[in-house]
């Protein structure tokens, strides 16, 4: 697998409605670290770790270098991170990863928010805004997202979602403190022709 063929450029702020997805920027860092402080119970049982041990806490260390590591994976054309914006309020993050180009065309998604926005419907709107751009935008083919099965919250995000479900991939990421199943699931670009910010309005109003 390798990445697209050349950097990806700055997109431009993706919009529907109130949710928003922009590009992470430096300064976004003290916010980002106090979301991840006033979140540490929410968030923490989905977070991944070391299988050795050791790292910083999330929201406990500066954020700027992991945000000029994630914007770098832009340059090489491997990644392109986001933050979730309702309003003029940012509250959390989006990420696109493993994105690879030639044969494959594909990327996966991560993504968080915070604890006082879930449940509102932001986060399906984020991820449509994400693969939309991904399809239409940088012309990939495939995207997938992995969940524990334990992730009531974010199966409901693939639900409305109407992804493909693809199956179990066991003790596939070192989630919390250990490795942790995985359930895969996808979309082609094929299968959301008109894009899938309309699919999810398309379901929202049937």
């Amino acid at each position: 697998m390798a990445p697209l063929a050349g950097p990806i450029p700055t997109p431009e702020p993706l919009q529907d409605g109130d949710v928003a997805l922009r590009p992470l920027r430096m300064r976004d860092a003290p916010h980002l670290e106090r979301l991840l402080r006033d979140n540490r119970h929410w968030l923490e049982e989905w977070e991944a770790t070391r299988p050795a041990g050791g790292g910083a806490t999330p929201g406990s260390v500066s954020m700027k270098p992991t945000i000029r590591a994630m914007r770098g994976l832009m340059k090489i054309g491997a990644g392109v991170p986001f933050v979730v914006v309702l309003g003029d309020e940012v509250v959390g993050q989006l990420s696109v990863s493993e994105i690879s180009g030639g044969a494959l065309c594909s990327a996966q998604l991560g993504y968080w928010v915070s604890e006082h926005v879930a449940g509102r419907g932001i986060t399906p709107i984020a991820v449509a805004l994400a693969i939309d751009y991904l399809f239409q935008q940088l012309g990939l083919h495939r995207v997938e997202i992995c969940i524990r099965p334990e992730n009531h919250a974010s199966l409901r995000v693939v639900e409305k979602l109407a992804l493909r479900y693809e199956g179990r991939r066991a003790a596939y990421i070192h989630i919390n403190g250990a490795w942790r199943d995985h359930d895969a699931f996808a979309v082609t670009r094929e299968e959301v022709p008109a894009g899938l910010v309309a699919r999810l309005r398309q379901r929202g109003s049937d």
